[in-house]
């Protein structure tokens, strides 16, 4: 089977289960999911009975879409996405970003939890990615490409919309949220990086290091999405500051700022709609 007809059969279900006209979507990262929760008049469909999205086991991810409403404007909450580490194939990791561009959704706002690398950044800070590093050496776009979602070589200049982040930091202004703003580098995973890599990547001009969300942009763009980055920084990377990493500890602190996010992407969806 080929892609395009696997994209629409996931798209065709989600039209159905979903019933919504929402052209924004937002992607919930580790320990980020609570967002979901604000949301009015909820229809939701399981990742695991959508066709053909694989299966996966990471903590911290509900694996479901919702569709509501949220300060008066329809939206797509996912909870949960799939990563390379878990040896899942990049072009079903993106699966359900090209589901959603199928629904219609216009704009969507990629968050994650992720490590520190500007060491003027603290666990528990939400940063607004201006840009990315693609550490992986692996891309969404390799092999076939599907010219009914975007040209074969996309521009990538400016994949994170300069227009939404000066929303994003308005919103956050206003709302009384420190946000930053930096350059978020793609790890593989699912090790932590060394300190020697991070050392690497400070080098290279990264702010944040994580295991997600790059890929998601990547699609985005290609099918001319207008893509926000927020990240949650949950822990500074390894060699930063003294002691060892865990997931649990991700989980954590991602829960802590869960309320400072949620409140700062629904002023964010507010303000894309009006």
């Amino acid at each position: 089977m080929d892609d395009m007809t696997i994209i629409r059969e996931a798209a065709d279900f989600l039209r159905e289960r979903l019933r919504t006209d929402a052209k924004i979507a937002v992607v919930l990262g580790s320990g980020l999911g609570g967002f979901s929760a604000a949301l009015g008049g909820v229809r939701a469909a399981a990742f695991a009975d959508v066709p053909h999205f694989p299966e996966s086991l990471v903590a911290g991810h509900a694996g479901r879409m919702s569709a509501g409403r949220i300060s008066g404007v329809d939206v797509i909450a996912v909870q949960g996405r799939y990563h390379l580490y878990e040896g899942i194939p990049l072009r079903e990791v993106v699966l359900p970003i090209r589901a959603l561009r199928l629904l219609g959704v216009e704009t969507v706002i990629l968050t994650n939890a992720c490590g520190a690398v500007n060491p003027d950044y603290s666990p528990g800070d939400l940063m607004v990615i201006s840009d990315h590093l693609n550490l992986t050496g692996a891309n969404p776009l390799v092999g076939r490409n599907i010219p009914e979602l975007g040209p074969r070589f996309p521009d990538a200049s400016d994949i994170y919309d300069a227009k939404l982040r000066a929303v994003a930091k308005n919103v956050a202004a206003k709302q009384e949220i420190v946000l930053r703003e930096g350059i978020y580098a793609w790890w593989t995973g699912p090790s932590y990086e060394t300190p020697a890599e991070i050392r690497m990547i400070r080098l290279l001009g990264a702010d944040a290091v994580g295991m997600s969300t790059v890929p998601e942009a990547l699609a985005a763009s290609h099918m001319r999405m207008k893509v926000l980055g927020i990240a949650c920084l949950t822990n500074m990377a390894t060699g930063i500051r003294p002691g060892a990493l865990s997931h649990e500890d991700v989980l954590r602190t991602a829960s802590a700022a869960g309320d400072r996010l949620a409140a700062l992407i629904a002023g964010i969806v507010a303000a894309i709609a009006t």
